[in-house]
């Protein structure tokens, strides 16, 4: 019985699928080994036709898929669940035990028995019977941003921003969505507000966008929000300093398009408004976004907007990788006898 199980954690194109399988791994707080995988046009065909076989994986995705067999498999996605039911059903055969499956957001119906723990945000998906007894339901989208993490973020960019008057006004940007544009003038409402904010407590806004910003929508932000600032464009390139604006914010504006920056940014423990004006996000989105104000986590910004003012808004810090890795290490125990 080895002292430490060996876990390995899929990792995939889908950055934002990686970060939340990361951020669960990491949490853990236990070795692991990242197994990268990429896929061929047919992973696009729906689960319940590719079932636990790995049609979708490239040759050498296929190569590093080997013996030894892990004792945990985390990976996040529907493109990679039936990578995992895969690695189980083939470490069964060779005469393994079988492997303990944990997925990240829903794998959708085909095989989902088959993970001993699935992790979904309440505001996806619900099914009219009820979750099943694998179900563990959470806020928002894991994600890697510890203490730690934050911590040494701060303390690398704070002697850059020093010469910037507080408070610090984090303004962080998604943009289009497969649904929803983001246009040059929500871009431009948005700058203006937040830079007449900010002038109006003394204080300077740290912009970050993000690669669904778009250059025009960047350049028309840019022009609004004016200074004191720093910005980091994405376009532009260059050393990003996003998690660091996150944790040296005295307040967080993020746009409401995307959950894993609402998410990050309740990572934090100070004030955080989210920017989703009518008709701009999907309703899944808005679900989430009412459950972040039910928990105090987050705040609307027209909120801000008619009080004038940034109020106090502390809050625990938002962290469901935790929640899941708990709930994984509960499962070790059972199996490995683990403390």
């Amino acid at each position: 019985m080895p002292t430490q199980p060996l876990i390995w954690v899929l990792t995939d194109d889908r950055a934002g699928n990686v970060a939340q399988a990361l951020g669960v791994a990491e949490a853990l707080q236990r070795p692991f080994v990242s197994v990268d995988i990429r896929y061929t046009p047919l992973a696009r065909l729906p689960n319940l036709l590719t079932g636990a076989r790995l049609v979708g994986l490239t040759p050498e995705s296929r190569l590093a898929l080997a013996p030894p067999w892990p004792d945990l498999v985390i990976a996040a996605g529907r493109r990679s669940a039936p990578v995992a039911r895969w690695i189980r059903r083939a470490a069964i055969d060779q005469g393994a035990k079988p492997v303990i499956l944990v997925q990240l957001m829903n794998p959708g119906l085909s095989g989902a028995r088959e993970f001993d723990l699935v992790a979904i945000p309440r505001h996806d998906c619900e099914h009219p019977g009820g979750d099943a007894v694998n179900v563990l339901r959470i806020t928002g989208a894991a994600h890697r941003l510890d203490a730690k993490r934050l911590q040494s973020a701060a303390d690398t960019w704070a002697p850059r921003l020093a010469g910037l008057p507080r408070p610090y006004i984090a303004l962080i940007v998604g943009g289009a969505t497969h649904r929803k544009p983001f246009p040059v003038a929500l871009a431009d409402d948005l700058g203006r507000r937040v830079h007449r904010l900010a002038a109006e407590v003394g204080g300077s806004v740290l912009l970050a966008t993000s690669r669904r910003t778009g250059s025009a929508a960047e350049q028309a932000l840019l022009a609004a929000v004016g200074g004191p600032r720093h910005a980091f464009l994405w376009s532009a390139g260059g050393d990003n300093p996003y998690v660091a604006f996150l944790a040296l914010a005295d307040a967080v504006v993020v746009t409401g398009d995307s959950v894993s920056m609402c998410s990050e940014a309740c990572a934090t423990t100070g004030p955080v408004y989210i920017y989703a004006p009518q008709g701009m996000v999907a309703p899944k989105h808005a679900r989430l976004h009412r459950e972040l104000y039910g928990q105090g986590m987050a705040r609307p910004f027209e909120q801000w907007i008619e009080g004038g003012r940034f109020e106090d808004g502390r809050h625990p810090p938002l962290n469901a990788a935790g929640e899941v890795a708990r709930a994984i290490d509960d499962v070790l125990r059972r199996r490995f006898f683990l403390t």
